[in-house]
């Protein structure tokens, strides 16, 4: 499809039946036969990748609500769809490298090429007790992610690999068929500490980021693009969160905003977002307005009338932005009216 961007635009796939907080049905169920649906049609209308999150409970619309388990979704996404790049978040507390190196390269070989991991740290302690596995401490969480990706990584590139570190064993491994994308599927991750932007400038392909604005986006840009060449390594690639609708007037685009921030204390995530809060290292300051959209969407400011929606996502291609991760609600009715205003 025609685009004068060289921006691609990516999508969340909503596993957790939406992302407000404050507003209890959204119209897009967690369900396969709505994400099946989108996933299909949001090839045809222009979206380049979807990034499906990993969690075993629904941390929007709270732990009762039903969520879709991120890997077998994305097989059966990866059978369905033709064009769309497949980024399935992986938390390594959750997996063993090797047997999560051989479920992604089959689902790499299923959709030809079409698979990327974004690798997560676990937040939600809660969760990881429900579904008994450890949690760990914030910084012992990256030693075990970079052994956790040298594996994985030597096992997509290398034949009868062994290895024998602090966190993990493999002994003279073989891993057929090898992933199909080459030289391996891009591995995407997002993280604010020092230990965290290290680690994805050392041995990640790409940086995303939670929503901000196009200033800020730049100067982190810059600061990661100076740590790749510390490693001597070629441009990562990068990728912005936000919360996306397109309107026809200032007073629409303002009844939408007043529609979804606002928030109610009593909603079924608002306890979660407490416990996150207090599980992760954020540069900025969170306000209670920021609550009702996950990954501070609303800062990216992809609202408003097509012009200003295309001034601002110009801002953001010449920060050096890649790639858009955006939010919707009601997903597919949103995508739409966003393809024909902005990607078309």
């Amino acid at each position: 499809m025609p685009s004068n961007h060289s921006m691609r635009f990516g999508y969340w796939m909503p596993v957790f039946g939406g992302w407000l907080r404050n507003v209890e049905d959204e119209g897009m169920e967690a369900s396969w036969n709505y994400v099946s649906r989108l996933a299909r049609r949001s090839e045809q209308i222009g979206f380049d990748l979807s990034l499906i999150a990993e969690l075993n409970l629904n941390d929007i619309k709270g732990i009762e609500a039903p969520s879709l388990d991120a890997w077998s979704t994305a097989a059966a996404l990866a059978a369905i769809t033709e064009s769309l790049e497949l980024m399935v978040a992986v938390r390594p507390t959750f997996h063993s490298p090797a047997l999560l190196a051989k479920q992604a390269a089959n689902i790499d070989n299923i959709s030809n090429g079409r698979l990327a991991l974004n690798v997560v740290s676990s937040w939600w302690e809660q969760e990881a007790r429900m579904y008994g596995v450890d949690f760990e401490k914030h910084d012992d969480r990256y030693g075990r992610t970079s052994e956790w990706l040298d594996v994985i990584n030597s096992l997509w590139t290398q034949d009868h690999y062994t290895h024998s570190g602090k966190y993990y064993r493999v002994e003279d491994t073989v891993l057929q068929p090898k992933p199909v994308r080459s030289p391996r599927p891009v591995i995407y991750a997002g993280g604010e500490s020092e230990a965290a932007k290290n680690l994805i400038a050392q041995k990640c392909d790409a940086y995303v980021m939670h929503g901000d604005s196009p200033e800020y986006v730049a100067a982190k840009i810059a600061d990661m693009r100076e740590r790749r060449e510390r490693f001597d390594l070629p441009p990562m690639q990068f990728g912005l969160a936000g919360y996306a609708f397109v309107r026809d007037s200032e007073q629409d685009v303002q009844n939408e905003l007043n529609r979804i921030t606002n928030v109610n204390d009593n909603a079924g995530g608002f306890a979660n977002y407490q416990q996150w809060l207090q599980g992760t290292q954020l540069e900025q300051k969170m306000s209670i307005e920021e609550y009702s959209v996950s990954n501070r969407g609303l800062r990216s400011k992809l609202y408003g009338t097509p012009d200003q929606v295309q001034e601002q996502v110009g801002k953001f291609e010449e920060a050096g932005v890649n790639l858009l991760l955006l939010q919707f609600s009601p997903q597919l009715e949103e995508m739409e009216r966003f393809s024909q205003a902005v990607i078309q």
